[in-house]
């Protein structure tokens, strides 16, 4: 079993939420289905492990900085691959 990513609700209203996420080397969020879109962006340099509902996984590698967006209803699990901390912000767009 995998120690657990530290979520920290940063705002939460009617509008958006937005949580830092902040993973030790081999934690994981669990899994998890997004009830909204959302976008991320990378706190420090990340080094993802994508698990897929299907039992497929990728891996991506993110720099600070960089921001990427998804549609609601994606399900997976994420998991720090790298040997550092690694730390994104998620905004939900309710």
């Amino acid at each position: 079993m995998r120690e657990q990513a530290v979520p920290t609700v940063l705002v939460d209203d009617d509008r958006v939420c937005v949580t830092r996420y902040d993973f030790a080397p081999g934690a994981e969020t669990g899994w998890h289905v997004h009830g909204h879109d959302y976008v991320v962006t990378p706190v420090t340099d990340c080094a993802m492990l994508i698990e897929e509902p299907d039992g497929t996984s990728r891996k991506v590698s993110m720099p600070a900085g960089a921001a990427y967006r998804r549609e609601k209803g994606v399900e997976h699990n994420v998991v720090n691959d790298g040997q550092a901390t690694m730390s994104f912000v998620e905004v939900e767009l309710k």
